[in-house]
């Protein structure tokens, strides 16, 4: 992964003694890896879209959230990598804390790394995303099919794009996320109101 503990950003950014979210056990992923899509009202509401990549979820912030539609190419801001148990993390950050506001799981599921070189030969997926491209074939409750991440060149700060694949899951002209403020939690059931009410 490049640096010893690919964790330090998160934690150092964390007081765990006022936030719930998990430190991270270190633990090794096993099986599938697994993507989460959590929607986190925080100073902006926004999507945190999120891929297991060996040991961390790498993370990207959507403002618009994912879109099942292949002509809505959505702005996503990679942020720091997470522990893997992060993808269960649904509830109130304490305001004052990093990134403070209510989380909730809208999405969850498995994934398959998609990314093949110009030969058709498969490229580890870590690689391909350190190329600027990957794609991936999601297995969600409410993602399916092939998407893509592309870095885009130039401006200032590392920004990515994420884009539908034209598949038999892509649904154009349709494919906007629902309002954030009524959509539910595939883990809990919860809305983001309800979630902040529970703490």
């Amino acid at each position: 992964m490049g640096e010893k503990d690919p964790l330090r950003t998160y934690r150092g950014k964390r007081d765990f003694g006022r936030t719930r979210e998990p430190h991270g056990q270190d633990r090794p992923s096993d099986g599938e890896p697994h993507f989460v899509v959590q929607i986190h009202d925080a100073s902006t509401m926004h999507f945190d879209f999120r891929l297991q990549v060996g040991d961390v979820l790498k993370s990207w912030s959507v403002p618009k959230g994912p879109s099942a539609d292949p002509r809505e190419k959505r702005l996503a801001l990679p942020t720091e990598d997470h522990p893997l148990e992060y993808e269960e993390f649904e509830g109130l950050i304490p305001e004052g804390e990093y990134g403070g506001g209510t989380v909730i799981v809208w999405d969850r599921g498995t994934y398959r790394p998609t990314s093949h070189d110009r030969r058709g030969r498969p490229v580890p997926f870590e690689e391909a995303l350190e190329r600027g491209h990957g794609t991936f074939l999601l297995h969600g409750s409410k993602l399916r099919g092939e998407y893509a991440l592309t870095r885009l060149r130039g401006g200032k700060g590392e920004a990515w794009l994420l884009v539908k694949t034209a598949d038999e899951r892509a649904r154009p002209g349709e494919g906007g996320t629902p309002d954030p403020r009524r959509a539910r939690s595939v883990r809990s059931g919860r809305t983001l109101r309800q979630a902040a009410g529970a703490g």
